[in-house]
């Protein structure tokens, strides 16, 4: 069988090269290879022919990137929650009264708060948190979008250029997300948060969408989804399980909170998904499990007391709850998440 092709330049002295700047920085030998194959394609663009623009898009996303990863780093640990809603959105609204008091609350649960950075909403969300427990991802725009008092001068104020990269991290770092009424962002994020868990990309968390105030936002969009997405058939019935309409600040806190109950993060384990808990399912309810969603299992469930060789040790207190998950209808996977809370 012939060997599979390195990635590498076509220039071997520049393949030599790089492998001598990863010796000299002596780069430890589980992140040699991401180290190597990144500057490596740094200096593929080059061979390519790329031109002016598209290096400047690469150079000013990947500084973006690892800015914001050294930021987030220190609090790696501490839960947060990302909140959207509108910039436009007076002081002294429901909607706004609303997003002070759910940032104060979420930090008196022990977590830190995460915002775009602007007024209206994400300003009175980051009011409520304040500073010291808040990020605030603020965008480059030529209106509307300065950063709000309440994180304009805090260090864990990230500003980017492009909206990709600051919607990784509006996303990425989110253990919870909450909506608030907003404009034509807000219903973007709506919708890409909630494609993302759908399709797997990204971890499922509580999503609560806050109805506050007396005009209807998010049960007219509810009964839309609802009524026209899932009676065409354009996403499964069990997509509705994605997310939450609530209508206060007490509902949005105890439904996030209720989903961490027994579940605790999970993780990809080579065909499987794996639940670390912070208790042990019973004999009875993992039959019962097994039962309720043998559609979405394509084996047996099975628990062991601590992580798996592939975790690395991480979390090893934690029992864990081991899913041959068959990879769709991620709907199904969040009402499963729900079925182990109730335990």
């Amino acid at each position: 069988m012939t060997e599979p092709r390195r990635y590498q330049l076509h220039s071997e002295v520049a393949n030599q090269l790089i492998e001598q700047l990863v010796d000299a920085l002596a780069i430890p030998r589980e992140t040699r290879a991401y180290f190597t194959q990144m500057v490596t394609t740094v200096l593929k663009l080059y061979e390519d022919g790329a031109a002016t623009g598209d290096l400047k898009i690469t150079n000013t996303a990947l500084k973006e990137l690892r800015y914001a990863f050294k930021v987030f780093a220190p609090y790696s640990a501490v839960p947060k929650v990302t909140v959207f809603g509108s910039a436009r959105t007076p002081a002294g609204e429901p909607a706004s009264v609303a997003a002070v008091a759910f940032g104060r609350r979420m930090v008196e649960e022990g977590w830190m708060v995460v915002t775009g950075a602007g007024a209206g909403i994400m300003g009175a969300a980051q009011e409520g948190a304040g500073g010291e427990r808040s990020f605030g991802l603020n965008i480059r725009l030529p209106f509307e979008q300065e950063a709000n008092p309440w994180i304009a001068s805090d260090p864990k104020l990230i500003t980017f250029k492009y909206f990709f990269t600051r919607k990784l991290f509006l996303v990425k770092e989110a253990g919870a997300v909450a909506f608030f009424p907003g404009g034509f962002g807000t219903c973007d994020e709506a919708f890409e948060t909630l494609t993302l868990m759908q399709s797997g990309k990204s971890t499922i968390v509580p999503v609560v969408m806050l109805e506050v105030g007396s005009a209807p936002y998010w049960r007219p969009w509810e009964a839309f989804v609802r009524d026209t997405m899932v009676t065409q058939r354009l996403i499964e019935p069990t997509d509705m399980a994605l997310f939450r309409v609530v209508g206060s600040v007490d509902e949005a806190i105890a439904e996030i909170m209720r989903f961490y109950r027994v579940f605790h993060s999970a993780r990809i384990v080579g065909d499987n998904i794996v639940f670390r808990l912070r208790r042990p399912l019973s004999g009875s309810a993992l039959r019962e499990l097994q039962q309720r969603f043998e559609d979405i299992l394509k084996g047996p469930a099975d628990q062991t007391a601590g992580p798996l060789p592939q975790e690395n040790g991480a979390y090893p207190e934690l029992p864990r709850l081991i899913l041959p998950f068959y990879g769709a209808l991620y709907g199904r996977l969040r009402q499963l998440i729900d079925f182990v809370n109730t335990q």
